[in-house]
């Protein structure tokens, strides 16, 4: 599943990219950076308004890309496990998991067993 994340993430970024350098190259009211790449002109390669209207649908269709992979990011990043306890707690229950048994000795007590142990009352 990481791997999963790592690409759509890869795909969010280069979309977000995308959509602002369309932004940029749309033509506004006044004299945009679109006006620079010639959008206006009637040879260019789209038309006269084929530009813009090859454009607004660029980057319609990729902010809906983005919505999805907005979504997909939220999906996953939701549905990672969720931990109780604290950080002291897991280490110590990793500590008493990774150490071995003692040959000819007992095994090691985890901190849940010395706690109930500690709870006994001798007679």
């Amino acid at each position: 599943m990481n791997w999963l994340f790592s690409v759509i993430l890869a795909v969010h970024i280069l979309v977000a990219i995308a959509i602002i350098g369309l932004v940029l190259m749309q033509h506004g009211k006044g004299a945009d950076m679109g006006a620079a790449f010639g959008s206006g002109a009637s040879g260019s390669l789209f038309g006269a308004t084929g530009s813009a209207n090859f454009l607004s649908r660029t980057t319609g269709i990729l902010a809906a890309v983005f919505f999805a992979t907005s979504l997909a990011l939220a999906y996953i990043g939701s549905n990672k496990p969720k931990t109780t306890g604290s950080v002291m707690q897991e280490a110590v229950q990793s500590e008493s998991v990774s150490q071995p048994a003692k040959v000819g000795g007992e095994a090691p007590v985890g901190a849940a067993d010395a706690a109930s142990k500690a709870k006994e009352i001798p007679k």
